[in-house]
């Protein structure tokens, strides 16, 4: 007998649902990598939108939450839905909980107390014109950047420098995170390691356009292959064991390299993330096998 796992999505990622995102390709790759692993498996993948009724999830025992790429912009929203999705018996992968922590982009201030390194950086509530350039006198660099601190895909970001400060009027509008900027973003790349279960996967090497310093796809970034070094992978997993939870079901560490040559933890996305397929050959069969042992 066929298991039905849901695939959560949004309307803009889900295909045939009216205009999709830029990036919805990326939703288009990991269906089609994981759906023949999961056959196999006895699994039936279901792109479902999160925001369906519950009555949707019938008979489906499990959800991953896939490309719900808009939950940053209706985050108590989302979180009910896996709250009530739990309650009905569905298991969310990653759970509630997982979430709740993973939101705010502060649990790095969690990881950094476990001893994972992180990149310095100034929590605020907002910020303006006036403290962009307090905060560049601060870190004593030339360029910062300004994030979300509830945001996914680079989406709200900003990158301000001494010679190109924000008009006088500009301000965040809401809680940020700033952060020198890394110039080995767009001279080396930014560093994928995703885990499944809570062993390594398959690592990714993500540049930036000619130009651009954001390495997603909707500003034109692009992946390579990338096998980490033994050291690089073991600064990797300590970040996965700084994690308050126990084999989270996928993880995807991202991490920058710093001036001084260590490698710093970006995020530890345990939402939504994209799991990178064709980096990662044996991702279905992996996800498919950690998936039927989290099934009754």
């Amino acid at each position: 007998m066929t298991t039905r796992i849901g695939f959560l999505a949004c309307a803009e990622t889900l295909p045939g649902a009216g205009e999709r995102r830029g990036d919805a390709f990326e939703h288009d790759l990991v269906t089609a990598a994981l759906r023949p692993a999961f056959g196999e498996a006895g699994l039936e993948l279901v792109e479902i939108d999160w925001r369906a009724p519950l009555g949707d999830f019938d008979r489906i025992p499990l959800v991953l939450l896939g490309t719900a790429w808009d939950y940053q912009d209706h985050p108590d929203e989302f979180l009910t839905k896996l709250d009530q999705l739990e309650t009905s018996g569905v298991a969310v992968h990653n759970p509630a909980q997982v979430v709740r922590w993973n939101m705010d982009k502060g649990y790095l201030q969690d990881l950094a107390a476990q001893g994972a390194m992180t990149v310095p950086t100034l929590w605020l509530s907002d910020l303006d014109a006036d403290g962009v350039e307090g905060a560049i006198d601060r870190f004593g660099v030339d360029r910062i950047v300004v994030k979300r601190r509830v945001g996914a895909g680079g989406l709200g970001q900003f990158s301000f420098s001494r010679a190109s400060p924000p008009p006088d009027d500009w301000t965040m509008g809401r809680p940020c995170m700033v952060q020198p900027f890394l110039p080995s973003v767009v001279d080396e790349g930014e560093f994928t390691f995703f885990f499944i279960d809570g062993v390594f996967s398959h690592g990714v090497l993500k540049r930036a356009a000619e130009g651009e310093y954001r390495i997603q796809s909707l500003y034109g970034g692009y992946e390579c292959e990338f096998t980490p070094s033994p050291a690089d992978l073991a600064t990797a997993s300590r970040v996965m064991t700084a994690l308050p939870f126990d084999r989270p079901l996928y993880c995807r560490i991202d991490m920058a390299r710093l001036p001084e040559g260590s490698l710093a933890v970006m995020e530890a996305e345990m939402i939504e993330p994209y799991y990178y397929p064709e980096q990662g050959p044996e991702l279905g069969q992996r996800m498919a096998a950690a998936i039927r042992a989290r099934l009754p």
